[in-house]
Formats: structure tokens, C-alpha cells, sequence
């Protein structure tokens, strides 16, 4: 199976307000509420493609009762870590007329270090069946920014794959040996490298850079597709991929569908450009509904034959 952790989960609430002005009084047309958190966002996605998941991570207070809740009735299975902190809620206002999101995501609860004891001793039990584990999404206030680093080693000696989607100082933090994959957008890859990336050269040295902090294999994601640096046995694969242009509903979430789609192709032995094409296909698909992690499975295959895909590029044999 695949375990996803969110340590900070969120109730997400989306509201489509049509003309949408700051400082001025709406109406919504429709307002839904679900799980919430990139490592639930995956999950639901995963789920979709047909993939055995289980989602775990921290959950506190009333908020935190509605998460597990919600999760069950989607028939996601979950194994939260319940905590004394409520946990937050984050609330999206889409204007279907521009189709500009605004987002407003709380900070989240304090967790203490016993919670945080008691997550690791689960994710330890749950790696023991995992081919991979997914540390997604910011940290709760008052945990120390290298725990995903710490958790991936820990997961990793059980001889899980683990995959890291964060930003800032958890990412960096999170940069490890054992990291099997980070999925950094073009920004957070260029914090990372400490420059920007203005051109397909630019792209290619960065994946580069970014490996060399740690992780096997690389995939930053750009507005219109990505560029990976992946292994294909003792070969390292180069792989450009760029999506046909579309009229999003909402852009909240395609990340997360994308990751999913990725390590659903991978999950099946997918080779890299295949897995490459499923995960933009879904990204490109989820961008079509609301709700993070939600896409037609008829979408993904229509859009998968428009991707191009370059993976010409390939470094030759590691040791």
C-alpha cells in the first residue's frame, strides 16, 4: 500500500463566489467542506486511480472529529493520530467567473512531544507494509522543522520508499539520503538552489542541484508540466513534459493530484515517461473540478495522449 502523513490535516472548506471583490458583501453559488491537507489531497486522488492507501498523520479537537469523519464517509481509510490541539480549518473562495482562487489556511494546533512520539511509533508499524511513504504539507506550530528528515530516515530502515512534498525550512531539512523523492514546485525548487530558473538549461542544472542535496530521484513541477530527474534501474532518466493549455475551474490542489498520479504509475511499474504522463495528465484533470484531489478518471485518459513528452535526455549508468 501507500501511506500518506499529513501532520497538520485541515477541514477545507470551498466557496465559489462569482465576480469575487475583497471588502465587498457576496453571495456564494455553492460551498462544500472536506478533508482536508496535501497528504489527504494525495490520498483522495490515489484512491480514485485505484490505489490501496491509508492515510495518517494528526487530528485534534471537534475540527479534528469532523476530519476522520469525512474521511471515513469517502471511504478512505485513516489511522490519525488523535491530539489535545483543535485543528485548523482552511477556507477557499473561487470566483468561477476569472476563475482566481483566494486562499486562507490557519496556522494549526500546538502538538506536543509525546502526540509526536506516538505518530512516530505508528508510522513506523505502518511502513512495515508500505512501498511508499508520503510526508506532505507544513508542520503544526511548535514541531521542529526537520521532522519529516527524521521520520524519512526512521520510515526508511524498514525499507520504504519515501516521497517529500513540503516548502521552506521543512523541505530543506527534509533533504536526506534516504529520500527516495521530492516533488518541489519551480519556486520552492529555486529556494532551494538559491537561484531561478529562466530556461530548459536552467530546469536541467536545477534538478541536478536539487539531488545533490539528498534526494534519488527529482520532479519540479511547473505551471504547464514538470521536469524530473528519475531512475530507470542503474540509469538516470531526464523527462520534460508540458500540458496542452485549458480553462481551469480551480488550480487548489492540481500538486497533489499530479504527485498522486505519479505514484499510481509508479506503483504499477510504470516507466518514467509513462509515470511522467499520468501524473500531468492528472494534475491537468483535476484542474477541471473543485475539490482538491477530485478529477474524472475519463479526463485523465483524454488528457494523457495530449502531454508531450521529451525523455531524450538521459545521464547514462550510476553506480
Amino acid at each position: 500500500m501507500i501511506v500518506t502523513v499529513t501532520p497538520n490535516a485541515a477541514l477545507d472548506r470551498t466557496v465559489l463566489v462569482p465576480n469575487f471583490q475583497a471588502g465587498r458583501r457576496h453571495r456564494a453559488t455553492s460551498a462544500n467542506t472536506n478533508a482536508g491537507g496535501k497528504g489527504i489531497n494525495v490520498a483522495r486522488a490515489l484512491r480514485r486511480l485505484g490505489i490501496p492507501v491509508v492515510v495518517t498523520g494528526l487530528a485534534g479537537g471537534r475540527t479534528g472529529l469532523q476530519i476522520v469523519d469525512r474521511l471515513t464517509t469517502e471511504g478512505l481509510l485513516n489511522d490519525l493520530v488523535r491530539i489535545q490541539g483543535e485543528s485548523r480549518t482552511s477556507t477557499a473562495v473561487i470566483d468561477p467567473t476569472t476563475s482566481v482562487s483566494t486562499e486562507i489556511n490557519e496556522w494549526g494546533p500546538e502538538v506536543d512531544v509525546h502526540e509526536l512520539d506516538v505518530l512516530r511509533e505508528k508510522l513506523v508499524y505502518l511502513s512495515q507494509n508500505a512501498r511508499y511513504v508520503v510526508f506532505c504539507g507544513s508542520l503544526p506550530r511548535g514541531v521542529e522543522p526537520g521532522l519529516y528528515g527524521e521520520l524519512i530516515r526512521e520510515v526508511a530502515r524498514g525499507g520504504a520508499e519515501t516521497v517529500l512534498d513540503a516548502d521552506a525550512e521543512p523541505l530543506h531539512l527534509g533533504m536526506r539520503p534516504e529520500l527516495t523523492l521530492v516533488t518541489p514546485n519551480q519556486r520552492e525548487a529555486e529556494q532551494l538552489v538559491g537561484h531561478e530558473f529562466n530556461s530548459r538549461a536552467d530546469f536541467d542544472a536545477g534538478l541536478s542541484e536539487v539531488a545533490a542535496l539528498g534526494a534519488r530521484d527529482v520532479i519540479i513541477t511547473r505551471e504547464d508540466g514538470c521536469d524530473a530527474l528519475l531512475h530507470e534501474g542503474r540509469e538516470e532518466v531526464k523527462v520534460r513534459a508540458t500540458a496542452p493549455q485549458l480553462d481551469p475551474v480551480s488550480t487548489i490542489g492540481a500538486g497533489d493530484a499530479f504527485l498522486a498520479g505519479y505514484l499510481a504509475a509508479r506503483y504499477q511499474d510504470k516507466k518514467a515517461d509513462e509515470a511522467i504522463r499520468q501524473a500531468v495528465a492528472t494534475g491537468a484533470a483535476s484542474v477541471l473540478e473543485t475539490g482538491a484531489g477530485r478529477f474524472d478518471l475519463k479526463d485523465v485518459s483524454r488528457l494523457a495522449g495530449d502531454i508531450q513528452i521529451d525523455a531524450s535526455d538521459k545521464a547514462g549508468a550510476t553506480g
